[in-house]
Formats: C-alpha cells, sequence, structure tokens
C-alpha cells in the first residue's frame, strides 16, 4: 500500500504561480510512474503531468506533460524527501480544478487508472 498527501493549492488570481507538493509513503519497486491529474467540476479528470522513476539509480525521465500544462507546469520528484512536486506558473482560469496525484506501475499511470491515489488539494484561479 501507498498512501499519497497532496498539499500547497489554494486560490490565486490569473498569472499567479502555485507549487503542489504529493509526499508519497514509500517507493515501489523498480521503475514507476508518478503524475498529478485534475478535475474540475462538470468535466471528466484528465492528467496533466508524469514522470518515470527508476528507484534503483535514484534518476528520473523525461517528463511528460498534458497540452494545456506545456511551457507553465514543471513536474519535478525530490528522491531524499520521496515527494512528487507540480510548480504551475501564468496560471488561468480553466486550470480551476482538485488536483491529485498518483503513483503505479507506468502502464496503469498512463492509462489514468492507478491504483494509488492521493485526496486532492483544490487549485482556485481566479480573473
Amino acid at each position: 500500500q501507498v498512501e499519497l498527501v497532496e498539499s500547497g493549492g489554494g486560490s490565486v488570481q490569473v498569472g499567479g504561480s502555485l507549487r503542489l507538493s504529493c509526499a508519497a509513503s514509500r517507493e515501489l519497486d523498480g521503475d514507476y510512474c508518478m503524475g498529478w491529474f485534475r478535475q474540475a467540476p462538470r468535466k471528466e479528470r484528465e492528467a496533466v503531468a508524469s514522470i518515470i522513476v527508476f528507484s534503483d539509480d535514484n534518476f528520473v525521465g523525461t517528463p511528460s506533460y498534458a497540452e494545456s500544462a506545456k511551457g507553465r507546469f514543471t513536474i519535478s520528484r525530490d528522491f531524499a524527501l520521496n515527494t512528487l512536486y507540480l510548480h504551475m506558473d501564468n496560471l488561468k482560469p480553466e486550470d480551476t480544478a482538485m488536483y491529485y496525484c498518483a503513483e503505479d506501475r507506468c502502464s496503469a499511470v498512463v492509462a489514468g487508472t492507478p491504483r494509488y491515489w492521493g485526496q486532492g488539494t483544490q487549485v482556485t484561479v481566479s480573473s
């Protein structure tokens, strides 16, 4: 079992920045993926960004971003803290959503069906 705890959400104005954090209780063995998803009211959940974690080498692969996140969001991971981050710049009203982090084998994360989810953190962007 993996527990994920997000933090860092809040209310910001258009053009502002936020950094979301996701603390994981443990790593999976071998290679796996961690990602950020979001769900706005009356919309389906969508993937925002993901990253491959090579846990044996303490190394991460090239991140993957949704088109809406490219150039504005940066996903990163701190191995010492076992924490995933999502730094979001130039926020727009359409970024308003509940943001969730997730962890599992990469095939599950890419498919949008990872086993392990955090409880979510709300991001609200107002104009």
